[in-house]
């Protein structure tokens, strides 16, 4: 299970490292609705036994860990301004 959602949220880090610098910090303005929203879509394509919810929840955890740590490093966009992290990420 524990590998399972393992592998969920590597497929959505490697789907968020693709998007360009403005679009990644636009959606860290949003990173509750961003885990919410990857959270239900993860328990819905995995609902039917518990070994998928388990590791759906578990995805869903990674990605709310990893969304916090990316605002936290990178900073987000709100509007036309630049809310610069620990990292100041050239926009």
């Amino acid at each position: 299970m524990l590998e399972t959602g393992f592998a969920i949220f590597l497929g959505l880090v490697f789907i968020f490292i693709k998007l360009q610098r403005r679009t990644m910090l636009r959606l860290l303005r949003y990173d509750m609705a961003l885990d919410v929203a990857v959270t239900l879509l993860t328990l819905a394509i995995h609902w039917g036994t518990f070994s998928g919810v388990m590791a759906a929840t578990f995805a869903g955890l990674l990605c709310s860990l990893g969304t916090s740590a990316a605002k936290k490093a990178f900073g987000y966009i709100d509007g036309q301004f630049y809310h610069p992290g620990l990292i100041r990420l050239a926009v």
